[in-house]
This record gives structure tokens, C-alpha cells and sequence, in this order.
């Protein structure tokens, strides 16, 4: 049966505006050549857009044109804000962009674990209305929040879980009822990161694969078939709980301790290191990264290799606090593609809760290269049993190592995992090194926010352009 004209003219404008997502700013003629329309029918799109305050003229196809052919077109960016929150045990970071990614503005603050949840609450949601201000949103259109923890599948909001601050589930509420005209969603970070990485990241051209996370604690999220799996009751990928040999105990229904969890988190990762003669610094996170980074670093070398790579997103995290910009850089730094790339912009700024090293405070030394290769050999033989029991169950074919430790062991560390796996396991897996590290999170935060706010806005009949002035 042949779609209304109604039904078709829906189809067409959502069409052309996500072709102006994905390839920037168009003339009628590249949107009539990209969509297959007639050119009176992509005519009309483009007035029909443009009256709805879609669209606008963002300028000329060539300094000597003149006329309609020539003009290009491009979403109004500024049509809507959207905030991103990475809410962390210790801290929460956050980022506002306008309507096709760029971001505006962008910082983080720690909280520390003795902030009562009152005072933590305040500190995170004037951390909020600061960067939207510096961003120059008046009004927030959409915020998307990733936490650590279970996702109601029911209700979508965060449940209580044990050993978690209780300043993360008070603040969801507590934005919700200050930002009343925004839509506020919160996710499982790790399934954030996950989006994350399909879509800028290491799993670009899977649809099926299984994120590992590797930070101060750990986590999976479980991608089959383009559709990210929560469960039946928001827990997939808690892997955290999985029974493993090696650990003393098992975990129960309110500790990991004992679960994979005791094999690969930030502490288990430091204390391994201590076992293999490698020095750390202070806090378990930073320690934790620069553990692994010094050990990739010696066996480079003594490989033959360039030593240490820069990373894109380093143990200083997820958030560059660079104030206001407009960035909208790839992970490696490459040129962007016009409107879908990962929306973050260098800088500085620390992960929340990841205790950089005092200034002035000399770094440990280098590790020796037998112990560096030692380490990495155990560390990859622990994650290699928690790999094996997703592969046997899943068969996901792409496993990828994410988070701050697992950007930090890079393709070295994912190399020896996938040495294992291959031995562990009939099933053929990829291993491969996150790109992202701990800014996945973020990205994922923003991605959900976006794509949130377009499926509304770019529906026919979706509210009007609201003013941008005040809170």
C-alpha cells in the first residue's frame, strides 16, 4: 500500500535532515542526488524545513554562484542544548553541545567520599547549570547521564545498589525537578561506552561484540546484532559477580569481592603489579594506569618498538575542561565526518575521582623489562578467564578491552588476551584495544542525548524553537 502524502513528506524531511547530520551542510542539488528526489519534491523539503526552524542558509556553493541552486543548507545547531553527564564513584564530569555534537563547553569536579549526599548533589548540579551558562544554553534540552549501577528496565531509573553513593540515584531526581523542561535519562555506563565505541570507537564495523571494561572496577556490555542487551532485569554484563578461579572466596549477592571483579579491577590490577616488582603511584585508578602504560611502554622498547604511545584519551579521562569550544575531533585526531563525529575536544582536565600525581612528586621508576613482561602476561592471563566464559556463552566474534586500563595496555595487552582466548576457546574472537579509554562514557552520554533530541525535534509536528534566555 503506497505511503500518504503526509506519511511521505515525514519520510522525505527526516531523510534529508539526517543526511545533513551525517554529511553537513548540502545544496539542493547534492540533497536531490543523495535522497534519489525530484527536485520539486526536495524543493519543497527545503522550504518546508526552513519554516519549521530546521534549517537555515549557512551560505553559498561557490563565491561566483548566485541564486537557490546555491545555497547550501544546514541544520540550526543552536535549535537545542544538550548536556552529558559521566557521574563516577568519586566525581562527575559533564559536557553541553548544541544539536549536531559541537561541544560548547565541558568540566568536571571531584567529590570526595566523605561529601555528605546533600552537599555532593548541590556540587554536581551547579557543576551542571556552570558549563550550560559557559555554553551559552539557556535551556537544556535533553540530558543524558551514565552511572554505574542497574537501569530499571522498567522505569528507567537507577537502582539502589549496594556499595554506591546514594548522591547518584538523589541526583537524577534532583535534576529532573530543576531542569523540568529537559528529558533526563541515565544509562549503565559501560553500555554508554559501548555505544560509544560502535560508533566513533574500536567496533565501527561490528554489529555484534562485547565491551569489557577495565577501570576502577569492571563491567561488560553485550551489543548482539546492533542492539544493546540489558537483561531481564538491567544486570547484563555485571561481570564483575562472575566466579572465577584464582580468588579466594565467592562473590555474593552484595559484593563482587571474590568474582572477576578481585582478578581485574584498579586495586587487583596494582596489587599485581606489586607482586611483579613495578612501583605505582597514590590512588588506585591513576595507579593503576600508569602501571600498565609503564610496563607497555619497557616492552615496546626492548621489543625494538617506539615506547610509549600518546593516547587520546589518557589516565586524566573523559573530560577536557578547555571552558568552551567547538570541537568535534575524531578519537586520533583526524579530520571529522561533518557532523557524526566524536564530540570531544583536547584539554586536560582528570577523570573525576582519578587522584593525579602531586606536583612535584617524582614518578616511579621504570619497570624492569622481565617484570613489565611478567605483569602483563598475568594481567592478561586474569582477563582471559573472564573473556572466555563471554565468548563460550555469547560467541560475540569481538571482544573489545575498554575503559582507562584497558586504552593503557593497548594492543599489547590485548594481543596477549588474544593469544589465550585463542587457545582457550574453538570460537573465533577478536580482542582489540578500546580507542576511547575512560571518554567513552561521556561520548555515549552525549551520542544517547543527541539522537534523543533529534528523533523528537525532527519529527513533523514536534514542539517549536524555544527561547534560549534563562533557567
Amino acid at each position: 500500500m503506497p505511503a500518504s502524502p503526509s506519511t511521505a513528506r515525514a519520510i522525505n524531511d527526516r531523510l534529508a535532515l539526517r543526511l545533513l547530520q551525517q554529511e553537513g551542510p548540502l545544496t539542493a542539488g547534492q540533497l536531490k542526488q543523495l535522497t534519489g528526489l525530484s527536485r520539486p519534491t526536495v524543493a519543497d523539503l527545503v522550504e518546508r524545513l526552513g519554516a519549521a526552524g530546521l534549517i537555515a542558509v549557512v551560505g553559498e556553493a561557490g563565491e561566483q554562484r548566485r541564486g537557490p541552486n546555491a545555497k547550501v543548507y544546514g541544520i540550526v545547531a543552536d535549535r537545542a542544548h544538550l548536556a552529558a553527564l559521566d557521574v563516577r564513584t568519586e566525581g562527575v564530569a559533564v559536557a553541553v553541545t548544541d544539536l549536531v555534537g559541537r561541544v560548547l563547553a565541558e568540566a568536571s569536579v571531584p567529590i570526595g567520599g566523605d561529601t555528605g549526599t546533600g552537599p555532593a548533589v548541590q556540587q554536581a548540579v551547579t557543576l551542571v547549570e556552570r558549563v550550560a551558562k559557559e555554553a551559552g544554553a539557556g535551556r537544556l534540552h535533553t540530558v543524558g547521564i551514565g552511572a554505574p549501577g542497574l537501569i530499571d528496565p522498567s522505569s528507567g531509573e537507577l537502582r539502589d545498589s549496594t556499595g554506591l553513593p546514594e548522591w547518584h540515584r538523589r541526583l537524577v531526581a534532583t535534576l529532573q525537578e530543576r531542569l523540568p523542561e529537559a528529558r533526563v535519562s541515565v544509562e549503565n555506563e559501560t553500555n554508554l561506552a559501548a555505544l560509544a565505541e560502535q560508533r566513533y570507537g574500536a567496533a565501527r564495523d561490528r554489529d555484534t561484540f562485547v565491551l569489557l571494561w577495565l577501570g576502577q572496577g569492571t563491567g561488560a556490555a553485550v551489543v548482539l546484532d546492533g542492539a544493546l542487551r540489558r537483561g531481564a532485569s538491567g544486570g547484563t554484563g555485571e561481570i564483575g559477580f562472575l566466579p572465577v578461579p584464582g580468588t579466594t572466596a565467592l562473590p555474593t549477592s552484595t559484593d563482587c569481592e571474590g568474582g572477576f571483579h578481585s582478578l581485574a579491577s584498579a586495586a587487583a590490577v596494582v596489587s599485581l603489579a606489586a607482586e611483579c616488582d613495578i612501583a605505582a603511584t597514590a590512588g588506585e585508578l591513576t595507579s593503576a594506569v600508569g602501571v600498565v602504560r609503564a610496563a607497555v611502554a619497557v616492552t615496546r622498547a626492548s621489543d625494538g618498538g617506539p615506547g610509549e604511545e600518546p593516547a587520546a584519551d589518557d589516565a586524566e579521562g573523559p573530560v577536557r575542561a578547555s571552558g568552551t569550544g567547538n570541537s568535534m575531533l575524531t578519537p586520533g585526531g583526524d579530520a571529522p565526518t561533518p557532523g557524526d563525529a566524536a564530540p570531544l575536544s583536547g584539554g586536560a582536565a582528570p577523570v573525576p575521582g582519578a587522584e593525579a600525581r602531586s606536583p612535584g612528586a617524582e614518578a616511579p621508576p621504570p619497570p624492569a623489562p622481565a617484570s613489565a613482561a611478567r605483569f602483563l602476561d598475568a594481567l592478561a592471563d586474569r582477563l582471559a578467564v573472564g573473556v572466555a566464559s563471554v565468548v563460550a556463552i555469547l560467541d560475540p566474534g569481538c571482544v573489545v578491552l575498554g575503559g582507562e586500563v584497558g586504552q593503557a595496555g593497548g594492543e599489547e595487552l590485548a594481543s596477549r588476551v588474544r593469544d589465550r582466548i585463542a587457545r582457550m576457546t574453538p570460537l573465533p574472537t577478536e580482542v582489540r584495544a578500546t580507542t576511547l579509554g575512560g571518554g567513552a562514557v561521556l561520548r555515549g552520554a552525549l551520542l544517547t542525548a543527541r539522537d534523543r533530541a533529534q528523533e523528537e525535534l525532527f519529527t513533523p509536528g514536534g514542539p517549536p524553537p524555544q527561547s534560549s534566555q534563562g533557567w
